[in-house]
């Protein structure tokens, strides 16, 4: 059985020594940033040297307008060990006009749709993913709805979509 080490942003810079890393926790619920470049290796190391076997959330955050942020989107993912039942949050982040990450779908084939949602709602691309396609939007929709910067009701994107009405009986 692999035990979650106590100090998990020293375990994970001693696996890469060039991963800038931080972490925290709050309320038992540990979480570690690790910068782009070493993400994906970072969740290798953290799935098969740490036991995080199971990917059970991959979503991201826009901090447009807020306050502090000094990046636009953060990709968070959600890690489970099973033999322990121990948790941890996973993040990093990307900024425009380069909104591109690996995929894990290598890793964990969990991946698949959660990536998928990513970008269809906020257009990061995860290279090497294997059907990297609209999921919830059609093909024709431009725009990112789960951005701050897109507007509440829309870009009048709805005259493109067919009007579909009640057949009366």
């Amino acid at each position: 059985m692999k035990e979650l080490p106590a100090e998990i942003d020293y375990w994970l810079r001693s696996k890469l020594p060039a991963a800038q890393v931080s972490s925290s926790s709050f309320r038992g619920q540990s979480r570690v940033c690790v910068d782009r470049p070493n993400i994906w290796e970072s969740l290798r190391a953290l799935r098969d040297d740490a036991g995080f076997d199971m990917l059970f959330e991959l979503t991201a955050v826009d901090y447009l307008e807020y306050e502090g942020a000094r990046d636009r989107f953060g990709i968070v993912y959600g890690l489970l060990s099973i033999d322990t039942g121990k948790r941890l949050i996973v993040k990093t982040f990307v900024n425009e006009p380069d909104l591109v990450l690996p995929t894990v779908t290598d890793l964990w084939k969990s991946a698949d749709w959660m990536e998928r949602e990513v970008y269809d709602m906020f257009g990061i691309v995860f290279t090497g993913h294997p059907n990297l396609k609209r999921l919830l939007l059609p093909t024709e929709f431009t725009s990112f709805p789960l951005r701050k910067d897109y507007p509440v009701k829309g870009r009048g994107e709805r005259h493109n979509f067919p009007i579909i009405t009640r057949a009366e009986s």
